[in-house]
């Protein structure tokens, strides 16, 4: 899978609530499909369904011990949309410091204003 494919199946599976909820569930330990599909009201073939999404975008995968077939979260994804994400962040944490330059520098000439200001009789400012 490319690069650009891996990252919209990664959106794509974190889109929806019970897949991050899946994963939050996996990052604490691997867990059995039945495991999984203990705290939410859907049958285990709904869960497996959201697995298979999560499969897909290589976030989940399935071992083999013994019987079980227990599920582990893979981070790789998440790493990539990580750093996919911090370039907006770092464009948001520029803009916002744009806006504190700005923001500065209106204080400052608001109070430059103010000290210019004759006093008013009752001996008040501007």
């Amino acid at each position: 899978m490319a690069d650009t494919e891996l990252l919209d199946a990664t959106f794509a599976a974190l889109a929806h609530p019970t897949r991050r909820a899946i994963l939050a569930r996996l990052a604490l330990s691997e867990a059995t499909v039945t495991e999984l599909a203990e705290p939410f009201e859907m049958s285990q073939p709904a869960i497996s369904k959201h697995l298979r999404v999560l499969e897909r975008a290589g976030l989940v995968s399935r071992g083999r011990d013994a019987q079980r077939r227990p599920c582990r979260l893979e981070a790789r994804p998440l790493r990539e949309a990580t750093a996919w994400l911090a370039n907006y962040r770092d464009y948001w944490a520029e803009s916002y410091q744009r806006l504190d330059v700005l923001l500065d520098e209106l204080q400052s000439v608001d109070r430059t204003d103010a000290e210019r200001r004759p006093a008013r009789p009752d001996g008040t400012g501007g």
